[in-house]
């Protein structure tokens, strides 16, 4: 399947899923499983990877297992152009020193929260990607006001953009006006999907990049959905989109890893455990995802 989005000027650009990251029964990482993933999702029409993400659950790896996982992505993907490892920390310091390791491993992007640990103001932010953007490996912002408490609104993502410290935003908010304004203020600044219950809404609206999550689970029709979209090709896209939203949305929620994981087991993928403090699903969240899935897998998604 040809990735025609994808271009190495602008690595960032295309499907790049958000990988969840396999554990085995002891839930130590399984590296050799990591790898089939990566390779598998790229061979069926996802253009690269973004792993160290929160569904990659970068929060509870040691060092070792975190830089491990940079590695085996690069080699995986073929072209590390085609990873964009998350690189969030509690300081710029240690973002820093993660984007550092990121780009000696010879990955094309990283992606950066804002400080997370608590309600930086706008000069902090700007300080935060400056540092960071001076290793020179090209940054996307991150923004998702929910968890982190800070929201890249779009005047501060123009400011951002215009201090030469980040190429793209992952738009999390769920706030698809937000799009129109981004592109006011920030003409070259590159819109990427950031949640995929609002894909049709922002691919329609400009987006040139998804950083995606449930492609885990079903990336050929995920990329056919996108395709679509940012084709502006509506006849394909919308009952594509309706058949997956009941889906999608889990992407959106606070069991999203441990969703889309199950999304896997289901379709036939090892999505498998996950670390604490996350647990398995269970009662009516878990009977939802299960028969969002299971819809999915008899519509002939895969």
């Amino acid at each position: 399947m040809t990735t025609t989005t994808w271009n190495t000027d602008r690595p960032w650009r295309g499907i790049m899923v958000a990988t969840t990251l396999p554990f085995r029964e002891d839930l130590s990482v399984d590296q050799d499983a990591y790898a089939e993933h990566v390779a598998w999702l790229i061979a069926n029409g996802c253009d690269g990877v973004v792993p160290n993400g929160s569904l990659g659950e970068y929060q509870t790896l040691t060092d070792q297992e975190r830089a491990q996982v940079v590695r085996t992505a690069v080699e995986a993907a073929g072209d590390g152009a085609r990873v964009m490892p998350g690189v969030a920390a509690y300081g710029s310091a240690e973002s820093r020193r993660w984007a550092e390791q990121a780009a000696e491993a010879g990955a094309g992007s990283v992606l950066l929260l804002p400080p997370n640990t608590y309600r930086a103001d706008a000069t902090a932010v700007r300080a935060h990607y400056t540092d960071v953007a001076k290793v020179g490996i090209p940054v996307v912002a991150y923004n998702n006001p929910f968890d982190t408490k800070v929201d890249l609104a779009p005047e501060l993502l123009a400011r951002l953009h215009g201090d030469g410290s980040i190429v793209a935003v992952k738009e999390f908010s769920g706030d698809v006006r937000r799009a129109y304004e981004i592109a006011e203020l920030a003409p070259e600044l590159d819109l990427l999907i950031g949640a995929d219950d609002v894909l049709l809404e922002l691919a329609v609206a400009g987006a040139v990049g998804w950083i995606a999550g449930y492609p885990n689970a079903f990336p050929a029709s995920c990329a056919e959905l996108y395709h679509a979209a940012v084709a502006g090709d509506l006849a394909t896209a919308l009952p594509l989109y309706k058949s997956l939203h009941s889906l999608l949305r889990w992407d959106s929620k606070t069991e999203f890893v441990q969703s889309i994981k199950l999304s896997m087991d289901i379709a036939g993928r090892p999505g498998g455990p996950t670390r604490p403090p996350r647990h398995p699903l269970t009662g009516t969240i878990e009977a939802a995802v299960r028969t969002a899935t299971e819809k999915a897998v008899a519509n002939g998604h895969h």
